[in-house]
């Protein structure tokens, strides 16, 4: 991962690497740069699992970054690499994206020491609802105080287990169900949430190349069709991004990595017919309509428009960033290129859209959910029909004074009113050209007196200062 170099920050020494350079920037005291730098508090539980005939103990977290806003918000990944460490550098990076992108939020994590492919479905229940009621006893998983979601390793059938959990344990409390984000529809999700942060890394992408200025600062032409992609890992976020990129927007996925190597195709990969092979093989090696490069972290360095790191942290590090080849690096990962590495890839002219800003499409939507929970009612239930109806009215007006019919494919796009899905998916693209407009206002004022200055300081920036500001509204 760090190309053997001794000097390579961990994971948390790059967040706060990172930190610490916005904070210079900044007229913040030290002692509450230091307050919002510091997780407020970690808790790890050890607890024991009869399974197979003998007892398992496994080994979780969850991590307290900054309670400036409650309930405090992020996801729980189960792998076996999870550590205090990385939890808490999580957990200080949600503070900062919900800062960023104004979800009204603290930043937490959660992790659980295990590969959940080791386990059955019913083993994996199990292991969960242990998990979760050992930090629901102590209110770390609660609708007012803490709300995880879905992360590496972890979906909605996961969600939902803990929250029925939840539930079985305050049977009395009717906002229950906003203990969890990521749920599925049957057990109080939203439309749109799955793909949301994929939706999230394309509405960025999007909102980047409305803006000659940024272009010409990464050496890009305009319009996104044709624009040459590779993506590092095709897990639920590579897969909708590219998805949605290819579709949508016309872009050419030329590679995807993964666990077993890359497949490229210069021509274009079929992001859908691959990810139903990677379901049903476990793997890209065996792809037919592509090449096979057993060495996936060297498809890294392949010449591209966009590279999309999807998967973990810190895969572009001092070991590989000089070889980086790409004008764009949008981090739809938490923490894929170091801080040292940053740096390199600065001084290249390369242009880096911060995960803060790229992946928060999921925290994004996890907001809106947790808010059709507390409010009972999904969006657009009351007034879609009106909306319809109020439209209709428009067009009989309009046809009685031409004397002419409205054509009958525009009517149906025009009357039909917005439903949950179409309400999600616009509030998601709000936020994420709102928050882009924030970062290269900075990034641009900035310039002119810093030439240092990029995306990732300015979002640092626009984040530490927002939670500053909460920290000294409350008398700190």
């Amino acid at each position: 991962m760090s190309g053997g170099n001794t000097n390579e920050p961990s994971f948390r020494e790059s967040v706060n690497s990172l930190f610490d350079r916005a904070v210079q920037r900044m007229d913040l005291s030290e002692g509450l740069a230091e307050k919002i730098r510091v997780a407020n508090s970690t808790y790890t539980v050890r607890f024991g699992v009869k399974l197979r005939g003998d007892i398992k103990t496994f080994t979780g977290y969850r991590s307290v970054h900054s309670e400036h806003a409650e309930p405090v918000k992020g996801g729980i990944r189960y792998a076996l690499a999870v550590n205090q460490d990385e939890v808490e550098a999580l957990a200080a990076l949600m503070t900062y994206k919900c800062a960023l992108v104004e979800v009204p939020f603290g930043g937490s994590k959660g992790g659980l020491c295990i590969n959940p492919r080791d386990w059955e479905t019913d083993e994996l229940e199990r292991i969960t609802r242990r998990f979760a009621f050992e930090l629901i006893k102590r209110d770390l998983i609660n609708p007012s105080q803490n709300v995880p979601a879905p992360d590496m390793g972890t979906g909605e059938q996961e969600m939902a287990w803990i929250a029925d959990q939840y539930h079985r344990m305050n049977t009395t409390d009717i906002d229950a169900r906003a203990c969890v984000t990521g749920k599925p529809l049957n057990a109080g999700g939203i439309r749109g949430r799955v793909e949301a942060t994929g939706r999230g890394v394309q509405y960025g992408i999007r909102e980047f190349f409305r803006h000659p200025d940024d272009l010409k600062a990464a050496g890009m032409s305009k319009g996104l069709a044709g624009k040459k992609i590779v993506i590092q890992g095709l897990g639920n976020v590579g897969y909708h991004a590219g998805k949605f990129l290819q579709e949508e927007d016309d872009c050419k996925i030329i590679a995807v990595i993964e666990h077993d190597g890359a497949v490229i195709n210069e021509n274009g990969l079929d992001i859908e017919t691959l990810k139903k092979h990677v379901s049903e093989h476990g793997g890209v090696a065996t792809f037919p309509h592509g090449k096979h490069e057993k060495d996936g972290a060297k498809v890294l360095e392949m010449e591209c428009d966009i590279l999309i790191p999807a998967a973990l942290e810190s895969v572009i590090n001092l070991g590989n960033a000089d070889r980086i080849n790409t004008k764009l690096i949008v981090e739809a990962a938490n923490g894929p290129v170091t801080a040292g590495a940053d740096e390199i890839l600065r001084k290249k002219g390369v242009i880096i859209m911060p995960d803060m800003y790229a992946n928060a499409g999921g925290v994004t939507v996890s907001y809106f959910e947790w808010v059709k929970n507390l409010s009972h009612i999904r969006f657009g239930r009351m007034q879609r029909r009106q909306e319809e109806a109020r439209q209709e009215m428009i067009i009989e007006a309009l046809e009685k004074m031409t004397g002419q019919n409205f054509p009958p494919e525009l009517r149906n796009a025009f009357v039909s009113g917005a439903d949950e899905l179409t309400l999600v998916r616009s509030g998601l693209d709000d936020t994420m050209r709102g928050a882009y407009g924030n970062m290269r206002d900075l990034w641009h004022q900035s310039l002119k007196k810093d030439k240092d200055m990029d995306l990732r300081t300015a979002a640092y920036i626009i984040s530490i200062q927002r939670v500053a500001d909460s920290y000294r509204a409350l008398g700190l």
